[in-house]
């Protein structure tokens, strides 16, 4: 470090001491400040030494694992490419040429006895690089078909797909992005055939949209609680309920048994019991009677009974998708303090909208054998051989996908908001305190809008006749554009809370494609699997 080299610090020493011995105090002390802050800096210079090397190669190994990425979507899942023979001599040359620079590195990295963690680091991108290498031929053909597109199209194309992963990174630091997002959301059918061909939904859908839009500029969950949203919220629940039986009655499916509509009253019944117990011990607390036991005991029997009824319910489309919503709500009820209530019967809404809206999407396509939603039943199981080739709407739906995921995480609160929550949201369940039970139940309302993405876009997903392994390259695609932004604001200065947020976004952009496996994985396990219950048979004399 130039600035405080040896002989600098002696010099710096010297003057500080004759500025004593000549009483110049202010002088000595001035100096003195000046050496502190080039020792501060001089550590810092030595701390991130290598922090450019070792930062650039693993952006390399990022962009080199995207390239790839997107490489496989476009060989196995699109018809962008031919099929091209494979060259033995040149993949020879290039497999012995990247193996050069893989020594050349490690030697490097030798000469410098650097630590083990380096080779890691720096070696990792040659075998990524050398993948997406091979596949020049790929490369060259799409080239040649994107040359061949409009370069308008091509280039607007990948402005919106830039402009959409900002929005989400930007989403992270403040939540009225996410209102931003959803409101260019709102104008999607304007800008595509579907204003016409389903005016009624498209009205729907930009409705919701703006309605959802709001969640994201009210205050932080947890500030005050207003147990009257959440009252409202239950009956509102309930209201929508009785409407939706109510035409589920008058729809006529031979495949539809009247018993089943039982296990919905049970639910209803549920919802209308979590209001009335959120009302109540709120009240009792309020008055310092504490939690009453018969409140707590509904409370349980409501969370325990919950997914066992959601698990009786028919397997068709719409009845588990609207099943899934109140065997949620009948929890979530208990768990909120505030206008978070109202946020999974919004969410549910534009999910429900955005199933039917994909269904018409499908048509530009002339994919006119599409499933009549009203039918539709989980348990049937697709044939792989009915999957087909990706287009440039299915990226859309996968970033919708991710976009709602964020929604939901993000809507109601954010990262400081759950590292300090209010224990309010858990009066309904226990009072005394107790760390492990309160932030289990903390991840459960955190979960639960997680459950009705990941259900809603199940019905996308099968409906629309969509592989799930060509969803998840896309998701990993735009998971690793925002790790990429994320690896660079990761912070090493300010106040703990300001790094430990910025590890946090990182951490959870990186596991964010495992998330969503695991939650596609849950959301499989809702739609089609079903509890069967002994049914009573008639005799007949």
């Amino acid at each position: 470090y130039r600035p405080l080299s040896a002989s600098e610090q002696i010099n710096f020493l010297k003057k500080i001491r004759l500025y004593i011995q000549q009483q110049k105090y202010d002088e000595a002390v001035s100096l003195c400040k000046t050496l502190i802050n080039l020792a501060l800096e001089g550590l810092s210079y030595y701390h991130t030494y290598d922090r450019l090397f070792l930062g650039l190669s693993i952006a390399v190994g990022f962009v080199g694992w995207t390239t790839y990425v997107i490489l496989v979507i476009i060989k196995a899942h699109t018809n962008l490419t031919k099929a091209v023979p494979t060259n033995k001599k040149k993949s020879t040359v290039l497999f012995y040429g990247f193996v050069a620079v893989g020594i050349i590195i490690a030697f490097f990295l030798l000469i410098q006895t650097c630590p083990w963690t380096y080779y890691v680091y720096c070696l990792l991108p040659v075998p990524v690089w050398y993948a997406v290498v091979k596949e020049i031929p790929v490369i060259q053909d799409l080239a040649a078909n994107i040359w061949s597109l409009h370069i308008g199209q091509s280039i607007g194309f990948f402005l919106v797909c830039v402009l959409g992963v900002e929005i989400l990174v930007f989403s992270f630091f403040y939540r009225s992005a996410l209102t931003v997002g959803l409101l260019v959301f709102a104008g999607w059918p304007v800008t595509t055939q579907l204003w016409i061909q389903a005016k009624t939904k498209a009205m729907l859908w930009t409705l919701l949209c703006v309605l959802l839009a709001i969640f994201p500029l009210m205050p932080v969950v947890g500030r005050e609680p207003n147990i009257p949203l959440v009252i409202a919220a239950g009956l509102l629940t309930l209201l929508v309920s009785f409407f939706s039986l109510a035409s589920l009655c008058k729809s006529e499916n031979k495949y539809r048994d009247n018993e089943d509509l039982k296990v919905y009253f049970y639910q209803m019944f549920s919802v209308a019991l979590s209001t009335y117990v959120v009302s109540s011990t709120h009240s009792s607390l309020k008055i310092k009677q504490g939690l009453p036991v018969m409140n707590q005991i509904i409370s349980w029997v409501t969370l325990v009974s919950s997914p066992v009824l959601l698990l009786l319910s028919p397997t068709f489309l719409f009845e588990r998708l609207f099943s899934i919503l109140l065997s949620v709500m009948s929890t979530y009820l208990l768990l909120s303090t505030g206008y978070e209530a109202l946020f999974p019967l919004a969410l549910f809404g534009l999910m429900f909208v955005w199933i039917n809206m994909e269904q018409e999407a499908l048509q530009h396509y002339g994919l006119s054998l599409k499933p009549k939603l009203a039918v539709f039943n989980f348990t049937c199981a697709v044939d792989i051989t009915q999957f087909r080739q990706l287009h440039l709407d299915d990226v859309r739906r996968s970033f919708f996908f991710v976009f709602f995921i964020v929604t939901a995480f993000f809507g109601t609160g954010n990262i400081a908001s759950i590292n300090s929550f209010d224990p309010a949201s858990v009066y309904c369940f226990l009072t005394v305190f107790s760390p492990f039970m309160m932030g289990g139940l903390l991840l459960l309302k955190v979960a639960i809008p997680f459950v009705l993405v990941s259900c809603a876009f199940e019905a996308v997903q099968v409906t629309t006749q969509l592989s799930s392994k060509s969803l998840f390259l896309i998701v990993l695609v735009i998971s690793d554009m925002m790790a990429l932004h994320f690896f660079f604001l990761v912070k090493d200065y300010g106040s703990w809370l300001d790094i430990g947020t910025s590890i946090s976004h990182y951490v959870l952009v990186m596991s964010l494609t495992i998330f969503m496996m695991v939650m596609n994985g849950l959301a499989q396990l809702l739609t089609t699997q079903r509890l069967g219950l002994p049914r009573r048979t008639k005799h007949h004399s």
